[in-house]
């Protein structure tokens, strides 16, 4: 144990598990700035830069866990960064996205039909990053350090935001589909984030 400690401490910084700034963390905090950037994009109703951004988003959750497992990287400091990057790329920004794109300019306070459909949108969203935050706090409880499980149990974030995307793609390539029944899949994928289904890891 004092070897393995001396050889950590005389590494490169980018290789060293206890550096908060290792190569892995690194990435997910990239993750995170990237996530920032598309938000930027969702506010300014410039959608289709923002969907490659969050795609971006997701493609660097998968080299920071890699990165992580190849130069044994992984910490508690990178589990719980990992964490906080799922829930802000892939709770918040889909949610942001679905929101600005499809139903920003529908839901109307000030028209009951529209103030209903306001309220079942915000009731949806709000479900849905509970969701998000339960499901990542409890995938950190019950993960060790390095491992990868051969299944997951619920459906992970990063798949939850794909299904938003395809949320988004109906609204898109079916026109006059009911807001209803989308918000209605939403919640669907909310709740199979904490669901006991299982789900291959890929």
């Amino acid at each position: 144990m004092e070897r393995q400690i001396k050889n950590s401490s005389s590494s490169f910084f980018l290789f060293r598990q206890d550096n908060h700034f290792n190569l892995a963390n690194l990435v997910t905090f990239g993750n995170i700035a990237i996530g920032i950037v598309a938000m930027y994009f969702i506010f300014n109703s410039n959608f289709f830069y923002a969907a490659i951004f969050a795609w971006v988003c997701g493609m660097l959750d998968i080299i920071d866990g890699k990165i992580a497992r190849k130069f044994s990287l992984s910490s508690e400091f990178g589990v719980q960064l990992d964490s906080f990057a799922d829930f802000f790329s892939f709770v918040i920004l889909p949610c942001m996205f679905l929101y600005f794109a499809i139903f920003k300019d529908v839901a109307n306070p000030s028209e009951s039909q529209s103030f209903a459909l306001l309220a079942l949108c915000a009731f949806a969203f709000i479900y849905y990053i509970i969701s998000g935050v339960r499901r990542l706090i409890t995938f950190n409880i019950n993960t060790d350090e390095g491992s990868v499980e051969k299944y997951f149990i619920g459906m992970p974030t990063p798949l939850g935001a794909i299904s938003l995307w395809i949320v988004y793609l109906v609204f898109v390539f079916i026109p006059n589909i009911n807001l209803y029944f989308l918000l209605f899949v939403v919640m669907l994928i909310a709740y199979l984030l904490n669901s006991k289904i299982k789900i291959k890891h890929i």
